[in-house]
This record gives structure tokens, C-alpha cells and sequence, in this order.
């Protein structure tokens, strides 16, 4: 298999993704504060994908030894260092997901949920447990139990698959929908969310995306057993990703 049979086999779930009908639904202030409320956990999510993803291919302990294959330890942390280390409007250093809690201040979102989860894991609390006892809709919780089963299997090349094509890969298109026309509707309410989804749009749709196809294909190398799972997690990855748009729809502000 390849990189272009992976995105032949995704290629319907994809394109189910990109043309969700929750899009055409973002109308008014309070749907886009709904949309952030639920979405910031694929934000989330996507940060502990990152980082165990660095933990497979590259050395986090004391002493340092030489991990993997230097090429995969440049992909990853190169990456790294644009999501955890990217800059705001101001300048200013933040990580995508800090970034995004600033868009949904300036929204007037309800970071409340997020902020649980963040604390409970902090506290040492399963990440498991955590999920199941958030107040949550089973979509998004399904989601998240989705990514960090994957993270769970220590599978660097599944890891990478999903990271690639259920994320960085899939982000350029599945936002651009969302960019049109909110600076319009909502003069000075979202400039915030406006620069991130840009932000992604710039980088992701470019430099990150093939970054992450290139990780993906120094890790599957010649294992077809490799390329056939990677392909099969991708999948399940926008299955995933469309249940999570599925669920924010649902909730009762778009009915």
C-alpha cells in the first residue's frame, strides 16, 4: 500500500466529513459558541496525539539515547514545535489549544467542560474514568475514547495515520467551510477564532500535512501488514470525526 491508497480507501469518509450538514447550521453567535464548546476537545485531543506520538519516535527520558530513525524525530518534533509553540495575534507564544481557549473567551463560550476534563487529569484521574464521568454527549465522548484508545496502543504508525488523515491532512478543508462569512456576520465577536482557523488553514494545509504523510510513510516503510492497519485507523478516525460534528449538531440550539 501507499500514501495515495490510504487516502483512495478514506477518500468517502472524508468526503462525508467535509460536507457535514453542521456547517450550514453555524448561523447565529450562539451556534458558534455551541460548535467551540464541544470542538475544543478535538483540540484537545489532537495536543495528547501530538505528544505520544513524540514519546514513540523520539527520547523523553533522562539519560537521552538515539530512538528511531533521526528522519521520523525531525518530522514529529518539528511539528511539535508548531502546535505547542505556535503565536497568537499579539505575538505572543501559545499553543494551539491555549489559543483556541482565547478564541472561545472572546466568543463567550463555555470553556467549563473542558477545563473539568483538564483538571481531572491533572489530578490523576484515569483519562478513562474522566471521560465517562463527563457531562458530555456520547459522540464526543466516543471521540475522545476513540483517540486515546490509539494513543494507548503504543502503534506509532496507527498513532501517525490518525494524526495525518483524521487531522492534520483533513483540517485545511473541513475549516474552510467555516471561515467563510463569520467575520461578516460577527464584526469583532471572533477575530480570535477567525486567526486560528486561518492559522490552521495556512499551516496544515501545507507544511504540517506533509510533514505527517512523510512520518506516516517512514513509519509503514515496506510493511504492508503496517499500511493495511494504518489505512483501516484513518477510517475509523473520520467515522469518528463525523459522530463528533453529528453530536454538536444534534445538541438542542440547531433543532
Amino acid at each position: 500500500m501507499s500514501i495515495h491508497k490510504i487516502q483512495e480507501t478514506i477518500a468517502p469518509a472524508r468526503a462525508q466529513v467535509v460536507a457535514h450538514p453542521l456547517y450550514a447550521q453555524l448561523q447565529t453567535l450562539d451556534d458558534v459558541r455551541t460548535f467551540m464548546q464541544y470542538h475544543v476537545f478535538a483540540v484537545w485531543d489532537f495536543m495528547s496525539l501530538l505528544k505520544g506520538l513524540q514519546q514513540q519516535l523520539t527520547c523523553v527520558d533522562v539519560p537521552w539515547v538515539p530512538k528511531g530513525s533521526a528522519a521520523t524525530r525531525y518530522l514529529i518534533n518539528e511539528i511539535v514545535t508548531g502546535e505547542e509553540s505556535d503565536v497568537d495575534m499579539d505575538g505572543n507564544r501559545c499553543s494551539h489549544f491555549e489559543l483556541y481557549e482565547k478564541a472561545m473567551q472572546q466568543a463567550g463560550a463555555d470553556t467549563t467542560a473542558v477545563q473539568a476534563l483538564i483538571q481531572a487529569a491533572m489530578s490523576g484521574t484515569g483519562i478513562k474514568d474522566s471521560i465517562a464521568a463527563a457531562d458530555l454527549p456520547e459522540g464526543v465522548k466516543g471521540f475522545l475514547n476513540f483517540t486515546f484508545d490509539v494513543i494507548a496502543s503504543g502503534k506509532a504508525h496507527v498513532m501517525a495515520a490518525v494524526f495525518t488523515f483524521g487531522r492534520e491532512d483533513l483540517i485545511p478543508d473541513m475549516f474552510y467551510a467555516l471561515v467563510k462569512d463569520l467575520d461578516k456576520k460577527f464584526p469583532g465577536k471572533l477575530s480570535t477564532f477567525i486567526y486560528y482557523l486561518e492559522r490552521h488553514i495556512e499551516v496544515d494545509g501545507d507544511h504540517h500535512s506533509q510533514l505527517a504523510m512523510q512520518m506516516v510513510q517512514e513509519l509503514c516503510g515496506t510493511d504492508e501488514g503496517k499500511w493495511n492497519e494504518a489505512a483501516q485507523y484513518a477510517q475509523q478516525s473520520l467515522v469518528w470525526r463525523h459522530q463528533l460534528w453529528s453530536a454538536i449538531l444534534d445538541e438542542k440550539v440547531f433543532l
